[in-house]
C-alpha cells in the first residue's frame, strides 16, 4: 500500500476499502467539504429510502413473494446497508482523518463493504441463474423456497469468509494524538501475498460474477427473441408472458450494466496503484478518490429507480409507499397491482403442455399472481 507525504505532511494511501488503508488525509477548503459531504449525504438519503421501499413493497405484499425477488430483496438489503455504512461513515473517517467509532466497529467497517458487494453482485447472478433456468430449461426442477433460503444464507457466508482476513487483521493505532482504523497486515503476508489476496477479491466480487452473467444473459436474450408466437395467440397470454419476460431482462441487464460501470473505476485505480504506487503522491488524488468512491457508492441507488422505471408493480408501489405526500397520488389500479390475484389460470391439455410452457416458461418475476409462482410441472399457464 502506498503512502506519501504531500505539501504538509498529507499522508494518502490506498487499499480496497478507504477505511481499511492506513492514514488517509483529505486537506480541501470548506466549501468543497461541504459540496461532498452534500453529495454523499444526498447518496445515503436516496439509496436507503429507496432499497427499504423495494423491500417493503416484496415482502409487504403477498403477490410480490416470487423465489426471483426473494434474491432482489437480498440485493436491496446489501445496498442499503453499503450505503447507511460504508459510504456515510468511511465519508467521515476520511473527510476528518480520525476514527471516532471505536475499536469493535473499526472491525465491522473493514468486514463489511466485501461481504456486502460480494452479496450485492451474487445476488444478481442468483436471478440471472432463476432466469436462466425458468427460461432456458423450462421444465428442469426449480428452486423451491427452502432452497433460495439456502442459497441466500451461503452467499452471506462465503461473503464472510472471503472479507474475514481484513477484519482478523483490523486495528486501532493512535498517530500523532489522532485515533486511526487501518489493517496491519503481518509482516510475513506483505507484499505479493496481500496483492494476492485484493487480486483475488477483485475477482470474486466483480469480474467472475459479471462473466457468468453476461453469458447468462446472452443465452436468455438468445432464446427469448428467436421465439416466435404462434398468429392465433399474438393478443393472448403467452404473448403477454413473452413480452413481461423480455422486459425483465432487459431491467436485470440494465442493473447488471449500471453496477459494472460504477464499480470498475474504482478497481481500476487501486489495481494500478498495486503496481504504481507514486500515483498517491499527487495532490488531485485526493479529488480523484473522492470521485470514484462516490460513483461506486452511487450504485447502492439505482437500483430502486430503475425497478420504478420500468416496472408498473414497483412503480404502483411506490405510489402506495409514498402517499403521505401531497403530490404523490395512488390510484385504485395501484392498490389493485399489488394486492388481487386472477383466480383463474389456464389449464392445458398434457398434448400441449410442452408447447404453452415453451413460451411462458414459469411466472415472470416482478408479475407472479400467488406467493411462489407456478412451475413447469404445474401444467397452468398463469396470466402475468
Amino acid at each position: 500500500m502506498g503512502v506519501c507525504d504531500i505539501g504538509n505532511d498529507i499522508n494518502i494511501s490506498s487499499g480496497l476499502n478507504l477505511n481499511t488503508t492506513g492514514i488517509t488525509t483529505f486537506s480541501m477548503a470548506g466549501w468543497q467539504l461541504v459540496l461532498w459531504a452534500t453529495a454523499y449525504l444526498v447518496l445515503v438519503l436516496v439509496a436507503v429510502t429507496g432499497n427499504a421501499t423495494v423491500i417493503w413493497v416484496i415482502l409487504a405484499h403477498q403477490r410480490m413473494r416470487t423465489i426471483t425477488n426473494y434474491f432482489i430483496v437480498n440485493l436491496a438489503l446489501a445496498d442499503l446497508c453499503t450505503a447507511a455504512f460504508n459510504a456515510a461513515f468511511n465519508f467521515v473517517y476520511a473527510s476528518h482523518n480520525i476514527w471516532y467509532f471505536g475499536r469493535a466497529f473499526c472491525y465491522f467497517l473493514n468486514l463489511f463493504p466485501i461481504m456486502a458487494m460480494f452479496v450485492s453482485i451474487y445476488s444478481m447472478a442468483a436471478v440471472a441463474a432463476d432466469r436462466y433456468m425458468a427460461i432456458v430449461h423450462p421444465f428442469q426442477p426449480r428452486l423451491s423456497a427452502p432452497g433460495t433460503k439456502a442459497v441466500i444464507a451461503g452467499i452471506w457466508l462465503v461473503a464472510l469468509a472471503l472479507a474475514f482476513p481484513q477484519c482478523f487483521y483490523s486495528t486501532i493505532i493512535v498517530d500523532e494524538g489522532a485515533t486511526k482504523c487501518l489493517v496491519a497486515w503481518p509482516e510475513e503476508s506483505r507484499g505479493k501475498m496481500v496483492l494476492l489476496y485484493h487480486l483475488l477479491v477483485i475477482v470474486l466480487i466483480y469480474f467472475l460474477p459479471l462473466m457468468v452473467m453476461f453469458v447468462a444473459y446472452s443465452i436468455i436474450g438468445f432464446t427469448l427473441w428467436r421465439r416466435a408466437v404462434p398468429r392465433n395467440q399474438i393478443h393472448g397470454a403467452n404473448s403477454r408472458h413473452l413480452q413481461a419476460k423480455k422486459k425483465f431482462v432487459k431491467t436485470m441487464v440494465l442493473v447488471v450494466v449500471t453496477f459494472a460501470i460504477c464499480w470498475l473505476p474504482y478497481h481500476l485505480y487501486f489495481i494500478l496503484g498495486h503496481f504504481q504506487e507514486d500515483i498517491y503522491c499527487h495532490k488531485f488524488i485526493q479529488q480523484v478518490y473522492l470521485a470514484l468512491f462516490w460513483l461506486a457508492m452511487s450504485s447502492t441507488m439505482y437500483n430502486p429507480i430503475i425497478y420504478c422505471c420500468l416496472n408498473h408493480r414497483f412503480r404502483s408501489g411506490f405510489r402506495l409507499a409514498f402517499r403521505c405526500f401531497p403530490w404523490v397520488t395512488p390510484t385504485e389500479e395501484d392498490k389493485l397491482e399489488l394486492t388481487h390475484t386472477p383466480s383463474v389460470s389456464v389449464r392445458v391439455n398434457r398434448c400441449h403442455t410442452k408447447e404453452i410452457l415453451l413460451f411462458t416458461g414459469d411466472t415472470p418475476p416482478f408479475e407472479a399472481a400467488n406467493g411462489q409462482g407456478r412451475s413447469p410441472q404445474d401444467g397452468v399457464a398463469p396470466e402475468p
